[in-house]
């Protein structure tokens, strides 16, 4: 008959799959955490940050695990652990002569139990027995010793020796056979009571072998087959857990840290545990492993835009040195390298990359991580002011730029030729803040820039780097097709700060399209000429005052009164005989503009007088 099949012919029943025992889970999680507590500690030491974060781990497993279970006691086997006739550990075969199991059995130990209320204190002494902790002051005595000389409360053990002084029949506490690996795992502390029990209440009595007490026929006493059926009535009406009240606060709260332990940031995590190795490892291999690692994570750091983390790596990185000054010269070699690679063109690639496809990331941490990158990073980060796409993001590396590019500002100058306006606005801005005369040569060559608001930026340089002097530079933008940036250079030259001679405005005051420009305009060329000019340009005022003309009459008898009004400011007596003239030769609305600009001069005259 074909065993895969029902009568039937349909396919076999196949029950359903029982749900893991809670319990059993904790368990194997448990002994899980204390193999690797046990190989760390003996690998790199109690004082391992590593170590002691297991070590912390494995305590508050057990902790929940006895809040709830109150007892966790397991049989130990050459190479494995039990717990109720499961096997719950079982050492790796290339090392079973190391394991957390080889270690108790091969010590005479046959039975661990912890017990609710364990402190960690204790746990710390049960592995420091185990592995000989060197700081020990009872290296002499083994583990059974020194576990009973502590007297702990909350961890119990049975030895090899008890068990055989307490055994009066054929090797009942054998461990060695199967049926003893599926009793409870708190059996052999039970038998062990019990027989030490027995042998007390038949003491004088002849009865210490056992063999003169009313047995039932399995060889068990009455009285203990009666206590035994009375303990199965009782347990019917017992959950079998050990539990208590919670309120609804404590309730919260529990949930709280539920929910903060699940939102626990795994990359801080590894990171710690990174810190931690770098901190305490001493093997040169593996520290040269590690740093090269370390390489991989600022690259992840830096793709996913992590900011903040980025900057405590690099804080600890920068005083690694420092905190370990038994690393050796290649690795302090390796971790200067390390450092200087954070600002090479592929990395800040990454950065652009992540700014540009989030443009509302944020820069928190950005600004400390740039200014940690070496100068030799300014062509990479002049490249990566330009292709950003977002001003807040500009305005975080052009402030790096600021810092990184003040000793080296030939990258910056060169990037004045760009055609992408926003960058040389921004190069601009750093070399604005800089405030270097040098820097005016090349930023005066943008007179002709496509973009106005570059060129009005322009006006606004020269002012700072070239405050006085000759104002040749300033009448190249009264052409400007933009009037704004026009009446920016007339009221540089209106200040009385530059010199230009006459020639320099000829061409632009003689054209026919001057006349066109708007009366304010015209107003600020004549007094920006009389203050750059001075007298050479009283000839050409005389011209405008005394000319006769048909055509165009209004406009030109306009250009009269301007030009009497810039004389009258310039103040000279060359300037005051030519409004005498014009008093006496010019029409009749020039006249007016001749004589009321003779009283203003006049009455300013008074004033300065007065006040010297």
């Amino acid at each position: 008959m074909d065993e895969g099949k029902t009568e039937g012919g349909a396919q076999p029943f196949t029950p359903a799959k029982q749900p893991a025992n809670p319990e059993l889970v904790s368990v194997k999680r448990i002994l899980a955490l204390l193999d690797k507590t046990a190989k760390s500690r003996r690998t790199y030491g109690a004082e391992n940050p590593v170590a002691q974060k297991f070590l912390q781990q494995l305590f508050e497993e057990l902790t929940v695990h006895l809040t709830t279970y109150f007892k966790l006691a397991f049989l130990i086997q050459r190479s494995e652990l039990y717990f109720n006739g499961e096997v719950v550990y079982h050492a790796e075969q290339d090392s079973s002569n190391e394991s957390v199991a080889f270690k108790l059995y091969s010590d005479g130990i046959r039975e661990l139990a912890f017990i609710e209320g364990l402190l960690q204190e204790d746990l710390t002494f049960l592995l420091d027995s185990l592995w000989d902790n060197r700081d020990s002051d009872e290296n002499d005595d083994d583990i059974v010793t020194r576990l009973w000389s502590k007297n702990l409360s909350t961890i119990t053990i049975v030895t090899a020796e008890e068990i055989a002084k307490s055994s009066t029949t054929a090797n009942i506490f054998s461990l060695s056979t199967g049926g003893m690996m599926e009793a409870p795992e708190s059996r052999l502390r039970d038998l062990l009571d019990r027989e030490q029990a027995r042998i007390s209440k038949g003491a004088g009595t002849g009865l210490e072998d056992g063999r003169g007490a009313e047995t039932s026929d399995n060889g068990i006493s009455a009285g203990e087959k009666a206590a035994g059926d009375s303990g199965k009535q009782a347990s019917r009406f017992k959950s079998g857990q050990v539990g208590y009240e919670v309120s609804d606060e404590e309730f919260s709260e529990l949930a709280k840290e539920i929910a903060s332990e699940s939102a626990r940031d795994n990359t801080t995590y590894i990171l710690d545990m990174l810190t931690a190795i770098l901190a305490s490892e001493k093997t040169p291999a593996i520290l040269t492993k590690l740093l090269a690692l370390w390489g991989q994570v600022l690259d992840s750091l830096t793709t996913q835009g992590k900011w903040t983390v980025l900057e405590s790596v690099l804080g600890l990185l920068q005083v690694t040195a420092e905190m370990r000054p038994d690393l050796g010269e290649d690795h302090k070699k390796q971790l200067a390298s390390l450092l200087d690679s954070l600002g090479r063109p592929e990395r800040i690639k990454m950065i652009e990359a992540y700014l540009n496809r989030t443009l509302n990331a944020t820069t928190e941490g950005l600004p400390t991580v740039l200014l940690s990158m070496a100068p030799t990073a300014v062509p990479a980060l002049c490249a990566l002011l330009a292709n950003l796409e977002a001003p807040a993001h500009q305005a975080v590396v052009a402030e790096a730029l600021e810092t990184l590019a003040k000793d080296q500002p030939d990258y910056l100058l060169r990037g004045l030729a760009d055609r992408r306006p926003r960058y040389v606005k921004n190069l601009l801005a750093i070399l604005l803040k800089w405030n270097n005369p040098r820097f005016a040569e090349s930023i005066e060559k943008l007179v002709r820039y496509p973009d106005s608001q570059v060129r009005k930026e322009v006006v606004r340089a020269i002012g700072i780097f070239r405050p006085n002097g000759n104002g040749a530079k300033l009448l190249a933008f009264l052409t400007d097709t933009e009037e704004s940036i026009r009446f920016a250079a007339l009221k540089l030259l209106t200040t009385g700060q530059y010199t230009a001679p006459y020639p320099l405005w000829a061409p632009l005051v003689s054209a026919d399209t001057f006349m066109e420009r708007s009366l304010g305009e015209k107003r600020a060329v004549f007094q920006a000429m009389r203050a750059t000019s001075g007298d050479e340009a009283v000839p050409f005022f005389e011209g405008l005052i005394t000319e006769w003309s048909w055509t165009n009459r209004k406009k030109k008898d306009e250009l009269a009164a301007l030009a009497a009004e810039a004389l009258g400011k310039l103040g000279t007596p060359a300037a005051f005989a030519v409004l005498a003239l014009g008093q006496k030769k010019a029409s009749a609305a020039v006249k007016q503009a001749c004589a009321t600009a003779l009283v203003q001069a006049q009455r300013q005259q008074h004033l300065k007088q007065a006040a010297s």
